[in-house]
């Protein structure tokens, strides 16, 4: 039984030299937003909830938490997360609802949601994955990297081929030339074994993805994600899937089991990519990935924050199976590797979890000090 007896809220957030550039705007500073919960026995586990854009969506959602979800989550008992979130879920719906912010309160309950099952996981004195059902250690999982910027990208990926990585991911839906002209520099640079997948960022409008999906098709593409907007009618998504050699990805803007559930159903997306601390946590993420890979399809977790939600993203594709590859951030990013200590390095392009208790890291809060923004401490 999980009683919510105190709740730490952490933000921080770190200036980054070099912005990430994305269809939709810049982001100039990595803002991470960690909980620490502890039960009514002093156990304890840490979770992280989507904060990376805007900069002031931390902030909106650190007051969230203060003045509405952690009042009513605080002295509440579980038998389970999954009943946890459920729970939390159907308390909050009318909130979500009457502010017209379905999208903030999901990543609030995402965060409860991940710090509750790496409390559950501690407390058993088991591995996440454990908890989750696997019974044997996880083989180092691949992982490629991400939020490529669109200027200096041959540079970056050799930069990245000297850290690790066998895999990688670059930002389009600029201007097509441009980027067609970027991408073929860097498809012909491709070793033995090197995949590339593009993010579109929702950045094109349906007639402009129409002619874009075709022209990357030419190329050795493992996927492109959200080429138009999620909201875009089933018809849209549908055409540029069968236009299109390429698979199509997204899933890390989805709100709800029925929005997933009609992506697997329809079969439009060959990747789906959930956000685990967008929506869902680890209780909705991990039934997500079972039934997309039941159905043939791949699950690659989407995940660009610190190595805390990092970690928990990888716990779910070991479980879930599949052929799926783990975003890694592969940009400045000063706080992905203090909040998640001992933070592992890649390895022949892999990712190693440990067999620590629950998510297996720690937030090294003494190094991290400088960026902390805000501490918020509440209690039943």
């Amino acid at each position: 039984m999980i009683e919510i007896a105190r709740v730490d809220i952490y933000h921080f957030s770190a200036p980054i030299e070099e912005p990430i550039v994305t269809s939709f705007g810049a982001i100039t500073a990595r803002n991470n937003v960690l909980l620490r919960i502890e039960d009514q026995d002093g156990a304890y586990g840490w979770g992280e909830i989507w904060a990376s854009f805007p900069p002031c969506g931390a902030e909106n959602k650190v007051r969230l938490l203060q003045s509405i979800v952690l009042p009513a989550a605080l002295g509440r008992s579980y038998e389970n997360p999954v009943a946890a979130w459920h729970d939390l879920t159907r308390l909050m719906r009318r909130h979500a609802l009457q502010s017209a912010e379905p999208g903030p309160f999901a990543s609030c309950l995402a965060g409860i949601d991940m710090a509750l099952w790496d409390l559950a996981a501690r407390k058993a004195d088991v591995p996440l994955w454990r908890a989750l059902g696997r019974d044997s250690s996880p083989t180092p999982l691949p992982a490629y990297a991400s939020n490529l910027n669109p200027k200096g990208t041959p540079e970056m990926i050799a930069r990245c081929r000297e850290r690790g990585y066998r895999a990688f991911k670059v930002k389009v839906a600029f201007d097509l030339a441009s980027d067609l002209k970027n991408i073929r520099t860097i498809a012909d640079d491709l070793k033995d074994g090197e995949c590339l997948m593009l993010d579109a960022n929702q950045g094109w409008e349906f007639a402009d993805a129409r002619g874009a999906v075709e022209a990357f098709s030419e190329l050795p593409i493992d996927w492109i994600e959200e080429p138009i907007c999620v909201d875009e009618p089933i018809e849209h998504w549908a055409e540029l899937a069968r236009l299109s050699a390429v698979p199509l990805a997204g899933g890390e803007n989805m709100l709800g089991q029925a929005e997933f559930d009609a992506a697997v159903d329809l079969g439009h997306l060959g990747v789906i990519q959930p956000d685990v601390g967008k929506w869902g946590g680890i209780s909705g993420c991990l039934a997500v990935a079972r039934r997309a890979v039941d159905a043939g399809q791949r699950y690659c977790p989407h995940w660009l924050n610190s190595g805390l939600g990092l970690h928990a993203s990888a716990h779910l594709l070991s479980v879930a199976g599949g052929s799926g590859i783990l975003e890694h951030d592969a940009m400045e990013n000063p706080l992905q590797a203090p909040l998640a200590a001992p933070f592992p390095p890649l390895i022949d392009g892999c990712f190693q979890l440990s067999d620590r208790p629950g998510l297996g890291v720690e937030p090294d809060l003494v190094t991290a000090s400088p960026w902390l923004s805000q501490h918020i401490e509440i209690s039943a």
